[in-house]
């Protein structure tokens, strides 16, 4: 009779369907990491803009409150104009309630032949007036100001967003399907003790690999919900299918908004004074309670002045809107918010979820955080599958065993 000893170890096999998740997290993760990268760090920076601006411009920001009435709008107007130069056209007024801020006076204008951020920026300028004095206090080249630059990586990577857009809007999709595939493998097989550790808790007393691994793992989950969130408002901007598809599903409505202009008529009866002054007269009790009153002044000759206010300190959603005749100052048309319907609420919400602003100061240190998070993940990602390769690069000891023979 002869023996033989065999030793098989056996691999539990993995279905097709993880086979498929574990191969398309990997390979999209590779492949998009860097753009990933890119746009939460950048993100993460652009967070705490406005209270950095702030601060940074301070001296020609704030004013000093004084009893004396404000200047008419018009002779701000006019002395910002003059200020910017004639061949840079005044495009917006914010005013504010606040007895101590500056009013600001806006001028943009665009290129979209260009193929840098560069470019497609020819000018982006702002002066600000004392209200009470009707001096400038200073002026700001948003152009070259750091968290515009920030924003335009973030928005485009720097290039035109016909083609910067594209690409960040396709990564930002590819990272939702990161997202959603990474919960899938992080899912445990089993919900005992030991499986529960290893899915929530960072094991900092382990090795390099292991709390690498931990953080890629256990962060990712724990950010899941607000990086899918910050990720969905991101391609509300990228795609204009997907905008459309957030409109239709959350108004239930396939009807387009209503973003008509009423037109002024030229020859109407004159007034006293300047139409806009009037027009900003009759707005302010409309607006009241607004903390920031926006102006977009008529251009052309059928253009209306359009006034309207909004009510959170930082935030752009839940304005109402009204438009004046440029001539007479008529009020032409007015839409609150109340006349929004669902879908045009939520995309106008959609820059103050991104940043985290419509919850305060709580909501953009949360998207500061997540946003820290996701930049963290294609690393940590990196250097699980660097791991993987060199480990399975070194050579495997061969163990041979020799049948013995014998008989009986």
């Amino acid at each position: 009779m002869f023996k033989r000893t065999d030793k098989i170890k056996k691999k539990q096999s993995k279905s097709l369907f993880r086979i498929v998740v574990d191969k398309l997290h990997l390979w999209l993760g590779l492949g998009s990491g860097i753009i990933v990268l890119i746009i939460s760090i950048t993100g993460c920076l652009f967070v705490f803009q406005k209270e950095i601006n702030d601060y940074y411009y301070r001296k020609i920001v704030y004013v000093t409150p004084q009893n004396s009435p404000l200047r008419p709008i018009s002779e701000l107007k006019k002395t910002a104009q003059a200020a910017l130069g004639a061949d840079k056209q005044l495009l917006n007024i914010t005013t504010y309630t606040r007895p101590d801020q500056a009013w600001e006076f806006m001028s943009y204008k665009g290129n979209d032949t260009a193929l840098t951020y560069f470019g497609t920026v020819e000018h982006y300028e702002s002066v600000l007036m004392n209200p009470y004095t009707g001096k400038m206090t200073g002026r700001i080249d948003y152009k070259y100001n750091f968290f515009s630059i920030v924003k335009g990586i973030h928005w485009s990577l720097l290039l035109n967003d016909k083609y910067g857009q594209t690409i960040v809007g396709w990564s930002t999709l590819i990272f939702v399907i990161l997202l959603i595939t990474g919960l899938i493998m992080w899912w445990p097989k089993k919900w005992n003790k030991g499986n529960r550790d290893k899915s929530f808790k960072i094991k900092w007393r382990a090795g390099f690999k292991r709390v690498n691994y931990d953080l890629h793992n256990v962060l990712g989950f724990y950010a899941l919900v607000i990086a899918l969130v910050i990720s969905l408002t991101g391609m509300v901007w990228a795609f204009s299918w997907f905008q459309a598809t957030v409109y239709v599903v959350a108004s239930g409505s396939v009807t387009p908004p209503d973003r008509s202009l009423h037109e002024s008529v030229k020859g109407t009866a004159a007034i006293t004074g300047d139409p806009l002054d009037k027009a900003f007269e009759q707005a302010l009790p409309v607006l009241k309670g607004s903390r920031r009153i926006f102006i977009s002044p008529a251009s052309g000759e059928k253009g209306v002045n359009v006034i309207g206010g909004y009510k959170g300190k930082e935030t752009y959603f839940g304005a109402d809107e009204l438009q004046f005749d440029q001539y007479s100052a008529k009020l032409l048309g007015r839409r609150n918010d109340t006349h929004k319907n669902r879908g045009e609420r939520l995309i106008e919400m959609n820059y103050d979820i991104h940043v985290g602003a419509i919850a305060g100061l709580p909501g953009k240190i949360l998207a500061f955080i997540i946003s820290l998070i996701c930049a963290s993940l294609p690393v940590t990602g990196f250097y699980v599958w660097w791991g993987k390769q060199k480990k399975s690069k070194k050579k495997p000891v061969v163990i041979r065993e020799v049948a013995a023979t014998g008989t009986m």
